[in-house]
């Protein structure tokens, strides 16, 4: 039960994780050697902190909730706990996609 746990939590945090991998527009904060499974934390653009309000305005628009980082480090922050289904973090990597290609087709 716990391997299965385990491996459901690498999942969703893995998917993320390809995201910011493959991304110049997204900075992943944490050394790949140091990652979290439960909890993803990034920034938006070069540290853009309106872009990062943006991309949480529009986060919350479309259904994706509770992404803000923490109040001293700032940036977004996913939390993969077991409650949220591998559904939700197929949602906010389609989203970030999105997001990605639409603020670069407005520059």
């Amino acid at each position: 039960m716990l391997a299965a746990i385990e491996m459901e939590s690498k999942g969703k945090s893995s998917v993320i994780y390809d995201v910011l991998d493959k991304s110049d527009f997204y900075k992943a904060i944490v050394d790949k050697i140091s990652r979290s499974q439960v909890n993803v934390v990034f920034r938006v653009g070069d540290n853009d902190e309106e872009l990062e309000k943006r991309f949480l305005e529009e986060s919350t628009e479309a259904g994706l909730i509770n992404l803000k980082g923490h109040r001293s480090v700032g940036g977004i922050r996913a939390s993969f706990y077991n409650a949220l289904p591998y559904d939700g973090a197929l949602a906010l990597a389609s989203f970030m996609r999105r997001f990605e290609e639409k603020v670069q087709n407005e520059r």
